[in-house]
């Protein structure tokens, strides 16, 4: 047992019960919320109600905790998250780190190694510690997760001052790191290196996207390294995204040959985003109809028992499995 900070305040971790670990509230861009909202359709007290009615019925279906995995770079708000938690019976773990695929924001790349500001001391780091150990934004919420991303570029010089960032305010705090990783181009077997390279524990990261793919040495490879693997984006289905089959009957798989240990369960979800024009949403896949809250508990877990995977094996993936990954918290190096 160990104790897990959300936006209401710490818990103990057997008490995060059933739990989704990579999802978000809202993912937006503040400028264009702000100052356009006809453009992106954000309109900040039907949202917030939205919001709340859909954790609302998330909880009532059985789900006790959300990790959103919103940071730097996708409109974080803690004040936003606390008014909606206030209102919600719902545990939400936030995350600290950064989001990008190539480069680092303005101040970031002037500053800190490779930067114009002579100082080898990365400024990342204080900031993601901070996060974790005193709270975001002088609200006094915690991060309980460090995340970094690798998409479709690869590991760009940003990309890695990220990985790197993340890496050492872990070992400083003990503080979970869970990735973005495009499963396409097998980006986070790419991740491991650099974390190992850092002295991390693999068996303390969560490589995410993973149910991208029906690479099964990919996948085996993440898992024999000791990581945890989220099979997080249940919902989208067609085009580029694997179809419903492809993605329960890969999670079957790995239950059957031993793995269930290591992988949890998510949908990738907002309540609400504006990064895609509402004209788009359709053919982007985003209006998908079992793209919502619900998916897992109504249609994902029923698909696994059709699959052969044991009740204990989902029980494993959605509540045993979340919390062994929080209870590493707190154990820096």
């Amino acid at each position: 047992m160990a104790a897990l900070s959300t936006v209401r305040g710490d818990i103990d971790t057997t008490a995060v019960g059933a739990c989704l670990m990579h999802e978000h509230v809202f993912i937006l861009t503040p400028e264009l919320s702000s100052d356009y909202p006809e453009i992106t359709g954000w309109d900040e007290e039907a949202k917030v109600a939205e919001a709340i009615a859909r954790l609302t019925a998330l909880k009532v279906a059985g789900v006790d905790t959300i990790v959103d995995m919103t940071v730097l770079g996708m409109g974080r708000d803690i004040p936003r998250l606390q008014r909606i938690n206030a209102a919600v019976d719902i545990n939400i773990v936030v995350a600290t780190g950064l989001y990008t695929f190539d480069k680092l924001p303005g101040y970031l790349s002037h500053v800190g190694p490779g930067g114009m500001v002579g100082t080898d001391r990365e400024p990342m780091i204080d900031m993601f510690v901070r996060d974790v150990t005193q709270g975001i934004a002088g609200t006094g919420v915690k991060a309980s997760v460090l995340k970094c991303c690798t998409d479709g570029p690869g590991v760009t010089p940003g990309v890695e001052r990220v990985i790197r960032a993340v890496a050492r305010a872990h070992r400083a705090t003990g503080t979970p790191i869970s990735t973005h990783a495009d499963a396409f181009t097998r980006r986070g077997l790419e991740q491991q290196e650099i974390l190992a390279q850092e002295g991390v524990d693999l068996s303390r990261v969560l490589i995410g996207h993973c149910g991208d793919t029906t690479d099964l040495d990919y996948l085996q490879a993440l898992l024999d390294r000791g990581s945890f693997i989220g099979m997080d984006r249940f919902g989208l289905y067609g085009g580029r995204h694997m179809s419903f089959d492809e993605r329960v009957g890969i999670v079957a798989e790995l239950c059957a040959r031993g793995y269930a240990r290591q992988v949890v369960l998510s949908h990738d979800l907002a309540c609400w985003q504006d990064w895609i024009p509402l004209e788009l949403r359709p053919a982007a896949g985003m209006e998908q109809p079992d793209w919502h809250w619900l998916h897992i508990t109504e249609k994902v877990v029923p698909a696994l028992r059709e699959q052969g995977v044991r009740d204990a094996d989902i029980t494993s993936m959605l509540t045993d499995n979340p919390r062994r990954v929080f209870e590493t918290a707190g154990r820096a190096y």
